[in-house]
């Protein structure tokens, strides 16, 4: 819900925030989302809010200009699919089909029929590598649920049960199989002590350019609206 427009060129919608935890006037512009959220504490003033964002215009402004635009997942768009920029196009058959650059996808509902295409891909992918993974820690899971979550790219409940992000697929594999190497790691250790980290570069190796590529991309596959 956007609460205040801040005019100019071009003009920049604020959603107002109150926090009863916040010490300071703050702006937060997420890479997922691009949305520009005003926090403020209880007791100022819309008003001081509003002049400091007003203040800040320019610096908004940079940060906007600078996020890259979202993709509309249709025919003629270019997506990743395991890391591999593919062109949609359209399928000769009701299937989608896998073909060198480019992934064939039927006309009607381009966007949903490739998204739950590509969801029973990460579904297959995701669990192969936490059967491996398990399978060397001497663990097992619960099950395997996949979501499209913001926040994280994957997690190991107290219940043993993981959860992964879908968009993972369109990451490069090796980024992929490293989340989950992560939080089955997490079915042995609770937290991230030396020893889970031990245990992941145990399963999957030396992890860390897969880590700083899920730091510097992974926002970036939010892009692409299905």
């Amino acid at each position: 819900m956007i609460d205040h427009i801040l005019p100019g060129e071009p003009p920049i919608p604020l959603v107002l925030r109150r926090s009863g935890r916040a010490r300071r006037i703050s702006l937060r512009i997420p890479q997922l989302d691009g949305r520009v959220t005003l926090t403020m504490p209880n007791g100022v003033r819309d008003k001081e809010a509003l002049e400091f964002a007003a203040s800040k215009a320019s610096w908004i402004r940079d940060h906007l200009s600078a996020r890259e635009d979202d993709v509309m997942v249709r025919h003629g768009a270019v997506l990743p699919i395991e890391g591999k920029m593919c062109r949609i196009v359209a399928a000769s058959t009701k299937r989608v089909t896998m073909h060198p650059e480019e992934v064939a996808v039927p006309e009607d509902s381009a966007g949903s029929r490739l998204q739950s295409w590509l969801r029973t891909l990460a579904r297959e992918r995701l669990a192969t590598a936490a059967d491996q993974y398990a399978g060397a820690l001497g663990q097992s899971y619960a099950r395997i649920t996949l979501r499209d979550t913001r926040s994280r790219w994957g997690s190991c409940s107290s219940q043993r049960a993981l959860m992964f992000s879908w968009r993972l697929i369109l990451a490069p594999p090796e980024v992929l199989r490293y989340v989950a190497a992560h939080e089955v790691a997490h079915l042995a250790e609770m937290n991230h002590s030396p020893a889970f980290w031990a245990n992941v570069g145990h399963l999957y190796g030396a992890y860390a350019p897969a880590r700083r590529w899920l730091r510097e991309n992974g926002a970036g596959l939010h892009r692409y609206r299905f």
